[in-house]
């Protein structure tokens, strides 16, 4: 009798130390925050807080502790429905690997880029590339109007096809200082420079705001619809 007893005693000391342990289990390609934090813009407890979000939209439909497409969409736009350029163009440029998921280490240094403290030449080159759709090193009017109609579509927003061309045009007459029909990395800098709110959206509230919605993206003022649309990050 008493052998059983304390062998039951012993399971159950085991499965609490299990549950324990469960607790505390880091997801996958998880990072230590003075690390993340000495190779990115973030101190150690911001890193920390960020965790805390990661985990919330790493389990939030896919319970593997990895942040899914799907998951990036709904912590984007509260939905999952169809798939959307923009969000897809958003989570590449997030998964650094290249293998579908977005890892800890992978999120933290991506949003690291939105850091009030990060410099705007790091904010710069990530916009050219959030429009550089084709990864060909310029961006096209077709690929800005590609993400122009994408970001209207999320917003529920409708604007005429002359409209969206107005946009698209009013641009390229900034941008496009060598009349070649693309804007080069060296023109988008000096658009930047002549319009620093289109950057405006490029930079992170303090880390207690809980949704990624509030983080990296904000709508475009339509009061400014004839200028280039900030970049939505």
């Amino acid at each position: 009798m008493g052998g059983a007893s304390s062998s039951s005693s012993s399971s159950s000391s085991s499965s609490s130390t299990k549950k324990r342990l469960n607790k505390f289990k880091r997801a996958p390609g998880y990072e230590d925050p003075a690390v993340l934090a000495a190779q990115t813009t973030f101190t150690a407890n911001e890193v920390e807080a960020l965790y805390e979000l990661y985990k919330n939209l790493s389990f939030s439909i896919v319970k593997d502790g990895l942040i899914h497409k799907e998951e990036f969409r709904l912590a984007l736009f509260s939905n999952t429905k169809g798939s959307n350029l923009f969000a897809d163009r958003v989570f590449d440029m997030f998964d650094l690997k290249r293998n579908g998921v977005i890892e800890f280490g992978e999120f933290v240094r991506s949003l690291s880029i939105f850091h009030p403290k990060a410099s705007e030449s790091e904010k710069t080159k990530f916009a050219f590339k959030l429009y550089d759709l084709r990864g060909t090193g310029y961006i096209e009017k077709e690929e800005l109007k590609e993400m122009v109609l994408a970001l209207f579509a999320e917003s529920d927003l409708c604007l005429s096809e002359s409209a969206v061309e107005e946009i698209v045009d009013n641009t390229f007459k900034q941008a496009d200082s060598n009349g070649d029909g693309r804007i080069d990395p060296k023109e988008w800098e000096e658009f930047v420079k002549k319009n620093p709110a289109s950057l405006r959206n490029m930079s992170l509230p303090y880390l207690q705001i809980p949704r990624m919605m509030t983080l990296v993206i904000h709508p475009i003022d339509l009061s400014e619809k004839n200028k280039f649309p900030p970049p939505p990050m």
